[in-house]
């Protein structure tokens, strides 16, 4: 397989977990995929191999979302290696959970760095130098509706995701560049189990209507819908992809 829809996505955040499965899936769909890591390079690396094992085409680009720099280099790579950029995965995130009488000024400052600054900076870019017809997916997350205690730090981040992502909608509608973002559940990764208890899980599990964790290639399959033709329709949208949880 070699670039058959001569499509292009960046896709953050993308050496594990969710990011990896979308950045897989859309390969799968023919597209060709930049594989972006902020310091896990061996993981970028298999993701890549992966896809290309199989047919597809795909680069790793070492690159950090929270910095200024990072998203202009991941287009510039993009251009570099496949022609342009028709798709965008805002799908890097940190996590951090704390009582808000416990936050720390840090804390708050990388949350808001990484989950608001990296896709506002990742769709200036984009508004500037997608191709139209393209595509942007941001990540939210279900625990905007849930809204449960140690939470509101990042649910603050995800929901400033979600009212960009509204905007921005109506900017680059002219252009049929179509903007969404996807709200997960709880999702089996390593960003979600991080620090949390086995017990804490399991009652998390039974709190659910499924009685399980999502998978990251659940939510890969709608990334793939919303970049795909079939999808041009669908714009301006937060869609919570939890299972029914919330």
């Amino acid at each position: 397989m070699t670039n058959p829809t001569n499509r292009v996505a960046i896709v953050t955040g993308s050496s594990k977990g969710i990011g990896a499965a979308i950045a897989r899936r859309l390969a799968q769909d023919g597209i060709a995929v930049v594989v972006n890591y902020m310091s896990n390079q061996a993981a970028a690396d298999a993701v890549v191999a992966d896809i290309t094992a199989k047919g597809g085409q795909a680069i790793a680009v070492q690159a950090d979302v929270a910095d200024k720099a990072g998203i202009i280099k991941l287009f510039d790579a993009a251009e570099a290696a496949f022609g342009g950029v028709d798709i965008l995965v805002n799908n890097a995130a940190a996590m951090g959970l704390a009582p808000i009488a416990e936050a720390e000024d840090a804390q708050f400052e990388t949350l808001m760095e990484t989950n608001v600054g990296g896709v506002f900076r990742g769709m200036r870019e984009g508004a500037k130098r997608l191709r139209d017809g393209g595509r942007i997916i941001n990540f939210s997350s279900s625990v905007v509706g849930l809204y449960q205690p140690t939470y509101s730090l990042y649910a603050a981040s995800k929901a400033a995701v979600e009212a960009m992502t509204h905007v921005v909608a109506k900017e680059l509608g002219p252009r049929r560049i179509t903007v969404n973002a996807i709200a997960p559940g709880p999702v089996e990764t390593d960003l979600f189990l991080n620090g949390k208890s086995e017990a804490l899980v399991e009652t998390i599990i039974k709190m659910h209507p499924q009685q399980r964790l999502g998978q990251p290639n659940d939510i890969a399959g709608l990334a793939a819908f919303l970049a795909s033709p079939e999808g041009a329709w669908v714009s301006g949208q937060t869609i919570r992809t939890n299972g029914g949880t919330v």
